[in-house]
């Protein structure tokens, strides 16, 4: 299993926010690519970062902190965050080795399969994000009417072999995953990576069992609850 550890972005800082909530944000560092270069040097092989701005703008908002970060660092870098047609995916994808496309994976399928054609899906990761048990779009600031197996048949037939999946609720608690949620993709055949509540060796070592092929964590980094060393040796 991949440790993710997360960089979220908003005006060029690295923050963290509570279930989503933009009013409800933490900063921890005013130059994130400083802390990437921190998670390169405990042994992360993937660095997972989310430009909060773009996802209410609608288009990449922190592209310079974005390339100071992969200037800074030779992990690859899994980016998203307001990325809406092939124009800012290819803009990110001079950084990035993947980048997360999620609101239009579910409301312009077309612009998605034009991505995975130009693009190819090893670079396309869709994120399916659960807010009250619907998924939401839009920073997740809007639910939609979409039913996990609509979506799964959807994705699926566009060729999406990747998700991170969220259950928003938990996002920022550091209350522990929503392992039923993370197994339901797995056993659609999806290579899942899990975001939301994870904050522990113990909830590592839970999705690790369930067969979840990542986590990304966030909050319990920065807030010490474990360090991305302990969180790798889990694995």
């Amino acid at each position: 299993m991949i440790i993710y550890p997360a960089i979220d972005l908003i005006d060029g800082k690295a923050v963290r926010l509570e279930k989503g909530d933009y009013a409800k944000k933490t900063e921890y560092s005013s130059e994130p690519a400083e802390v990437a270069k921190a998670f390169a040097d405990a042994g992360a092989r993937y660095i997972h970062i989310v430009d909060l701005d773009g996802a209410k703008a609608k288009r990449p908002v922190n592209l310079e902190a974005i390339k100071a970060i992969a200037k800074a660092v030779r992990v690859p870098l899994q980016v998203g965050g307001g990325i809406r047609n092939l124009e800012s995916a290819e803009s990110l994808l001079e950084y990035a080795e993947r980048i997360i496309i999620g609101t239009v994976a579910i409301t312009e399928p077309e612009t998605l399969q034009e991505m995975l054609e130009k693009f190819g899906p090893d670079r396309i990761v869709v994120s399916i994000d659960y807010k009250d048990g619907k998924p939401a779009i839009n920073g997740w600031l809007e639910e939609v009417e979409l039913t996990t197996e609509a979506l799964q048949t959807r994705l699926k037939g566009l060729g999406i072999r990747v998700g991170i999946v969220t259950d928003t609720a938990l996002d920022g608690l550091m209350g522990g995953p929503n392992t039923s949620m993370m197994k339901q993709w797995k056993k659609a055949g999806f290579e899942v990576i899990c975001a939301g509540g994870v904050s522990s060796k113990e909830n590592i070592k839970e999705l690790n069992a369930a067969g979840i092929d990542g986590a990304i964590i966030g909050k319990a980094l920065y807030e010490g609850n474990i360090s991305l060393r302990e969180a790798l040796d889990a694995c």
